[in-house]
């Protein structure tokens, strides 16, 4: 890319701890002229931009949007056409359940020079955070990744429900408001009552909390610890690991002690 010429870098900024951030995504940062940043950026990510950078906050929150998709669009367009390097920043990874796709489409349907940084999807990053493997050798060989919320798009939630039937671990982003119907749409495609699952709420971050419960108590657990978004669902046997190697990190302190 010319260095006078404006461009796009989409980047992903993680799943919350600012330190997860990729090397090549921090130094897209500090060479930025203009971020657009998503609601669930941590902001101390933004101080990594010059101070002269300017940033625009463009969020959504359920049912409350401070940009349209178009408008944000707009904007990429219109600050690259100018000749400025902007850098849209998105919690997670821009290419899962981040838009990026559409982003990138709009910008190469307006021949605008673009990048994709990638970054660490809440999938992984709260579920390492949480000691979850999203696989594990015995218990679970495949995993799949679904957005519970599809209303939208016109998506059946019954989906969710089938998809569960095929692979080992089921990761449920933006579940929180539809947890009475993964539930039931789960135990109604014989998922059992007693399988496994976290919930784990701003993984990764100093305000994270996990929850463990089963499928049959799921609803009553979200309630009774008031979840709120955001939040990540895990469900399967892979949940069970958490326990074990607490369990195990107990002992180390005695275990230690012997060998000293």
């Amino acid at each position: 890319m010319k260095k006078n010429s404006g461009y796009v870098s989409i980047v992903g900024a993680g799943p919350g701890d600012p330190e997860l951030l990729t090397l090549k995504a921090l130094r897209c940062m500090e060479k930025a002229d203009v971020i657009l940043y998503d609601r669930l950026v941590n902001e101390e990510i933004l101080s990594y931009a010059r101070p002269e950078a300017r940033r625009i906050y463009c969020g959504k929150a359920p049912g409350v949007h401070a940009m349209t998709q178009q408008k944000i669009q707009q904007k990429l367009i219109e600050y690259a056409a100018a000749g400025h390097h902007v850098v849209r920043l998105k919690g997670g990874d821009p290419f899962v359940f981040g838009r990026g796709g559409e982003e990138a489409l709009a910008l190469a349907e307006r021949g605008i020079a673009y990048e994709v940084i990638p970054g660490v999807t809440s999938a992984i990053g709260a579920g390492s955070s949480a000691l979850i493997p999203l696989t594990h050798r015995g218990s679970a060989v495949s995993f799949a990744c679904i957005t519970a919320s599809r209303k939208e798009e016109g998506g059946d939630q019954q989906e969710i429900g089938k998809l569960a039937m095929y692979v080992d671990t089921l990761v449920i982003y933006m579940g929180v408001s539809h947890i009475s119907t993964i539930r039931t749409e789960l135990i109604a495609s014989g998922k059992k009552v007693d399988t496994p699952v976290a919930i784990i709420e701003r993984g990764t971050t100093e305000q994270e909390r996990i929850m463990v419960t089963t499928l049959d108590q799921l609803e009553e657990t979200a309630k009774i610890n008031a979840i709120e978004n955001p939040a990540l669902i895990i469900i399967g046997e892979v949940v069970k690991v958490r326990e074990e190697l607490l369990q195990l990190q107990q002992q180390l302190p005695a275990r230690m002690e012997q060998i000293g």
